[in-house]
């Protein structure tokens, strides 16, 4: 079983703008909390010990946030990006350092989720393969082409119908990053997955729950309507 995550907590939330001027996108709320705090929950129940957020735009506030929020029993660290953000998957071979060298779960900030997430901290991975698990949902609206294809339990390249799109949920083994500098410069992650799926080293389950990508003003108001209507 897994017990270690990371969060995806440095982007700027461009397309939020104006909200995301003076609030972290990460700190934005849907359904009385806000994202930060639904994912920090939901690792914890499924047995998360030990958490790094990583850092970069008004990262003061998400410091003094976590300060005073609860955290599940949970040792939390940040990984602070300075003086530029590295992009996903510099801000994640950066975080490396304040992690085990052992699998963890990777949650981006800017999406809530209805369902737990046992789906990974149970994933089984290994150096050999496979080396990470990603959460794939059905294609939203906005993203109907989709990213990757599923065969057999593993993430495929190739665009067969049907498509899925990330859902920016996953679960890594360390070997996944083998040879990737901390130089600090930024490096987005597709290119790896892509590299990865070819090689047959990355296994893909549909995620079992609501999802919702916030990354809208648009996005956002229907997130939090289809909350209230749930409640």
């Amino acid at each position: 079983m897994i017990t270690q995550a990371l969060i995806l907590a440095a982007g700027r939330g461009e397309r939020l703008r104006p909200l995301t001027d003076h609030c972290p996108k990460a700190l934005v709320e849907v359904g009385g909390r806000t994202l930060l705090d639904w994912h920090l929950l939901k690792l914890a129940q499924a047995g998360i010990e030990q958490l790094v957020i990583n850092t970069h735009h008004l990262a003061a506030q998400l410091h003094a946030h976590v300060a005073n929020a609860a955290n599940h029993g949970m040792r939390i660290r940040f990984s602070d990006e300075q003086p530029q953000a590295l992009e996903t998957l510099g801000g994640i071979v950066h975080a490396r350092r304040l992690l085990r060298d052992e699998p963890f779960v990777l949650v981006n900030a800017d999406v809530h989720v209805a369902c737990d997430y046992r789906q990974l901290v149970q994933a089984s991975l290994q150096a050999s393969g496979p080396q990470a698990l990603l959460l794939l949902v059905p294609n939203p609206a906005h993203h109907l082409r989709g990213d990757f294809s599923l065969h057999d339990g593993l993430l495929q390249t190739a665009h067969a119908a049907p498509t899925y799109t990330y859902s920016g949920l996953a679960a890594m083994h360390p070997a996944l990053l083998a040879g990737i500098p901390d130089d600090g410069q930024p490096r987005p992650l597709a290119p790896l997955l892509q590299s990865k799926a070819k090689q047959q080293l990355i296994a893909a389950e549909l995620l079992q729950g609501g999802w919702h990508d916030v990354g809208t003003p648009a996005r956002l108001a229907a997130c939090r309507e289809h909350l209230r209507a749930a409640c």
